[in-house]
């Protein structure tokens, strides 16, 4: 059943979970905009197609929060705000291995290879690649769980995941970026976006949303 946590006339936020993707894809897999449709059109009785826009996207194996824009007015300035740096994302995230520094703030150079679905760090201005600006914060450990707050002050592909791995603490299950073993039914990684404030798209007024992981403990500071 789909979770929705917010829903006004523009906006649509929901809850993505781990193992499903954001948009169809080549999988056939049943998709979070499919349901998000299907969800809107039940619920508001509506006849024929359901326009939901794409705002931005969560990797297939991460969970949290994703927004949709139930008009093209909504969708449009929705997705003008991601673009210009409007929004506040704060992911949690789960290592099992401490970071090499307890907070901080790392710039670095991102190129994607899109064959192998990876991106890897370059050079700073290399060619075709793109500066990624990331905030971390280790907020607790339980059991050889070091617990991290991640907030990407850029959107490039992987950015987390790939920092994470710099700070020689990969996300628990991706293997992709250095972590050994699989995390929880091994369709996952230990990323949940948790949290986004962004700014209305007709109303001057910003939402805020907050959706903590089922891995977080409720013990760790807000």
């Amino acid at each position: 059943m789909l979770e929705v946590l917010h829903v006004d006339n523009h906006v649509l936020v929901v809850h993505k979970p781990a193992g499903v993707p954001v948009v169809p894809d080549s999988s056939g897999d049943p998709s979070l905009l499919e349901e998000a449709k299907a969800w809107v059109k039940k619920e508001y009785q509506k006849p024929g197609e359901v326009f939901l826009g794409v705002v931005h996207r969560l990797d297939r194996p991460v969970s949290g929060l994703v927004v949709f824009g139930r008009t093209s007015k909504g969708a449009a300035r929705l997705s003008k705000a991601w673009q210009e740096g409007q929004v506040f994302k704060r992911y949690q995230g789960m290592s099992l291995q401490a970071p090499l520094e307890p907070i901080g703030q790392m710039e670095q150079w991102l190129l994607k290879d899109g064959e192998k679905n990876k991106v890897h760090v370059v050079a700073p201005e290399s060619p075709k690649s793109k500066r990624a600006l990331t905030k971390w914060k280790s907020v607790g450990e339980i059991d050889g769980q070091h617990f991290l707050w991640l907030e990407p002050l850029t959107g490039r592909s992987h950015q987390l995941r790939v920092v994470c791995r710099s700070l020689n603490a990969p996300l628990a299950g991706d293997l992709k970026y250095g972590a050994t073993s699989a995390f929880g039914d091994g369709r996952r990684i230990a990323l949940h976006a948790a949290r986004l404030e962004f700014p209305h798209p007709t109303r001057k007024e910003r939402i805020c949303i907050s959706s903590d992981a089922d891995f977080w403990p409720t013990s760790l500071p807000e």
